[in-house]
């Protein structure tokens, strides 16, 4: 989920793929042509596997207070059967179908129906109607960049009803959480299938469209690069950052009022985790724009894997710290919250700055001062698909001088420091640092081995200036 900037995505119009076949040419970008074993194992064990983890997850806090192993043994030992831990779960409900749905829909109708104007009063912020990268086909499209507004609207209107109008209750979203997941997992399976139908019947690009050939591959990875409805609805910009990522700190600020219902107060260390990736949520609105030009905008395609992701896999899976909070209030000694604290700043400080020095590079075409000097780069050339020779610069100051991924580093350690907040008394809340882990480092390679493949030698010369990916002088 959290999206992560894709510094070589293409500039230059190309001709994309072609419906229903083809080998991948040179220049050409976006997912896989071809699914070898190993992808397609991958493809079927997240498709099969995946809901359970995320059940699994729940339902330990639920029944287990939030022990992993406790239910494992329990089942191993016979004390418990599959159907008795089933019985216990709580079904969807009317309450919170209502709820789910009118979320949703108020989601979709801030974003289709509210033109942006923050960008008129907010000095540096950007939004309003603005254009994404050229996809494989050639297309640019326009957004209307208007996330940090729906966010701020959203809020607003909580924490009205919270303190004056008292419409429902700050802990709704806990007091129907499991309910609320199974509504979230129908909407995830339901856009996914659509857009795989979409993709097929009736595409926005045709010619912006990838086919391998195998069913479930292309029902997780996509095959419609932009699926949109009429002119303004993307299904991949919604879906990336409405209704997951505004959800995010509402959740949270739900878990922090059942901790204080439950406990007359709110710990120190459900502030940090509250605030710390509040900070991440809105520097994700606040570059909105700058998300257009992320790997999950420029090369992934929208299916299973962005669609129920960004519905199931996100809202309950990167809260799991607030989560496991309300079931283990930790109070964190001031010096343990002042780590804390200090790792999450420091580590969002990197993946900001590291960006930023990446997007300004890009936009004065390297007439600008990194680190206070005139900024390096690596020449480079590659071809596109329609045969031309295109010049690029490939940045080697600053944070990228580095490590050539340090603004994931960055990210990593703001990951690590929600997980710490958490204490050391359960292996529950880390899950969210070994995942992110996993998957940084995948998007790492997968990163290098596109770039590779585009700008042949030059890569090398790269590479050789910059030899680390993650952690100079480690890897």
């Amino acid at each position: 989920m959290a999206a992560k900037y894709q510094p070589n995505a293409p500039k230059t119009k190309s001709p994309g793929s072609v419906a229903n076949g083809g080998t991948a040419t040179q220049g050409q970008w976006g997912r896989a042509w071809e699914v070898d074993w190993f992808s397609l194992a991958s493809v079927l064990f997240l498709l099969l596997f995946a809901p359970f983890i995320v059940y699994f997850f729940i339902m330990a806090c639920d029944q287990y207070s939030c022990s992993l192993t406790a239910p494992v043994l329990d089942l191993a030992s016979g004390r418990a059967r599959l159907s008795d831990i089933w019985a216990k779960t709580p079904s969807v409900t009317r309450e919170a179908a209502q709820l789910y749905t009118l979320w949703v829909t108020f989601q979709v109708l801030l974003y289709v129906s509210l033109p942006d104007f923050c960008h008129k009063f907010l000095p540096g912020y950007v939004g309003g109607v603005q254009e994404g990268a050229v996809t494989p086909a050639g297309v640019v499209n326009k957004y209307e960049i208007n996330g940090l507004q729906a966010w701020l609207i959203t809020h607003a209107l909580w924490f009205t009803n919270a303190h004056l109008l008292s419409w429902f209750s700050p802990t709704v979203i806990f007091d129907h959480w499991i309910p609320l997941l199974w509504c979230a997992n129908v909407l995830g399976y339901a856009v996914s299938t659509f857009a795989m139908v979409k993709g097929y019947c009736f595409p926005t690009s045709a010619r912006d469209r990838k086919f391998t050939g195998n069913f479930f591959y292309n029902y997780m990875m996509g095959v419609e690069f932009n699926p949109r409805i009429g002119k303004w609805f993307d299904f991949k910009l919604f879906f990336n950052g409405r209704p997951g990522i505004v959800a995010w700190t509402l959740i949270n600020l739900s878990f922090a009022a059942k901790q204080r219902e439950l406990y007359g107060h709110v710990t120190n260390s459900m502030v940090l985790v509250n605030v710390l990736q509040a900070i991440y949520v809105l520097d994700f609105f606040w570059n909105e724009t700058w998300y257009l030009k992320t790997i999950d905008i420029c090369h992934d395609h929208f299916g299973w894997y962005l669609g129920w992701g960004d519905c199931v896999w996100l809202p309950y899976l990167y809260t799991l710290q607030g989560l496991y909070l309300v079931y283990h209030p930790v109070q964190l000694s001031t010096l343990h919250a002042a780590g804390v604290l200090l790792l999450g700043l420091s580590g969002y400080y990197i993946f900001r700055v590291a960006n930023h020095q990446k997007d300004l590079f890009r936009r004065t075409d390297g007439r600008c001062l990194i680190w206070g000097r005139k900024p390096k780069a690596i020449e480079c050339t590659y071809t596109s698909a329609d045969g031309r020779k295109h010049h690029s610069k490939l940045l080697v100051s600053g944070f990228w001088g580095v490590a050539r991924h340090l603004n994931y580093t960055g990210d990593l350690m703001g990951s690590l420091a929600y997980c710490l907040a958490c204490g050391g008394g359960h292996l529950l809340p880390y899950f969210y640092i070994v995942y992110m882990t996993i998957l940084l480092t995948h998007r790492c390679l997968r990163d290098e081995h596109r770039c590779a493949s585009k700008y042949g030698s030059d890569w090398g010369r790269y590479t050789a200036a910059v030899p680390y990916r993650l952690l100079p002088g480690i890897f």
